[in-house]
C-alpha cells in the first residue's frame, strides 16, 4: 500500500516486534486497520520506541495497547534490519522478543482482526516490515 500523510524520518526508527505463541506453536498476528503504513495487512503486534521509553518498556507498552495481554516474560532474540520496501518508505529497526503473556485478546482501534499463524501458513500470508522474515528465523532458531 502507499504511505499516506507526513514523509517518513530521513533515519531508521527502532520498534519491537513480539512473538506470541499458543500451545500449538503458532504465532499472534493482527490485521492493520486505517494505518499510515502497510493498511489492511497483518504483522506482528508491536510499534516503534517512543523518545524516553525503553525498548524493554514498549515491549509492555504495546503488547497491553494492541492485545489487551499482560507480558509475563520477555526475552530478546534478535534484531533486523527493515529497509524501505519502496523508495521514500520507513527504515524500521525491528528488536524481536518472544513474549510469555496472561489474559485474553482483546483488539485496540488499531487492528480489525487477530488469528493464530502456524509456520505452514507462513506461505500462504503475506506479513507487512518484513515480519515473515523474522518468523522464518526465529521457526529456523527452534526447529
Amino acid at each position: 500500500m502507499a504511505h499516506q500523510g507526513a514523509a517518513p524520518p530521513p533515519y531508521p526508527v527502532p520498534a519491537v516486534r513480539l512473538i506470541i505463541a499458543d500451545g500449538e506453536g503458532r504465532i499472534l498476528v493482527l490485521r492493520r486497520r486505517s494505518a499510515a503504513y502497510a493498511d489492511g495487512e497483518w504483522c506482528l503486534p508491536g510499534g516503534k520506541v517512543d523518545y524516553g521509553e525503553t525498548v524493554e518498556q514498549t515491549v509492555s507498552k504495546e503488547l497491553r495497547e494492541e492485545t489487551g495481554l499482560a507480558c509475563s516474560s520477555a526475552r530478546f532474540l534478535f534484531y533486523q534490519d527493515s529497509l524501505p520496501m519502496l523508495p521514500g518508505g520507513m527504515h524500521c529497526i525491528n528488536f524481536y522478543f518472544e513474549c510469555s503473556v496472561s489474559g485474553t485478546v482483546t483488539l485496540n482501534d488499531e487492528s480489525t482482526a487477530f488469528a493464530w499463524m502456524a509456520r505452514e501458513d507462513l506461505a500462504n500470508r503475506a506479513l507487512a516490515f518484513r515480519n515473515d522474515e523474522g518468523l522464518r528465523r526465529y521457526w529456523a532458531g527452534i526447529a
